[in-house]
């Protein structure tokens, strides 16, 4: 059973940057990738980013792409998600998520965390 733990949301101006952090533990060795997700007030949850966990190929959602960096720590077993340049239209819940092989569960994924809020003021 993998456990996702993040850290780093907070309160951050237009065009400010935070940075995300995603510490994993437990039956690590199944992940096969990782992404974060957000959910902004009545609406529905979104995939920001997805990395594997073993080559570090990346993907964004337009929305993000060219703004937002996703990275990991193998060894530390830590995700990261780098935002530059926020928007008001950032703000949200963000959540990490990994996933098996063959995963399953929302968006394909298996395991997530309990989400950190983002604000990002105008």
């Amino acid at each position: 059973q993998v456990r996702l733990v993040e850290s780093g949301g907070g309160l951050a101006q237009a065009g400010g940057s935070l940075r995300l952090s995603c510490a994993a533990s437990g039956g690590t060795f199944s992940i096969s990738a990782m992404g974060w997700f957000r959910q902004a007030p009545g609406k529905e949850r979104e995939l920001v980013g997805t990395i594997s966990w073993i080559g570090g190929s990346t993907a964004y959602s337009d929305s993000v792409k060219g703004r937002f960096t996703i990275s990991r720590n193998n060894a530390a077993n830590t995700l990261y998600l780098q935002m530059n340049s926020l928007k008001p239209d950032d703000t949200a819940v963000y959540y990490c998520a990994a996933r098996r092989s063959m995963g399953s569960g929302p968006f394909g994924y298996d395991y997530w965390g309990q989400g950190t809020q983002v604000t990002v003021s105008s």
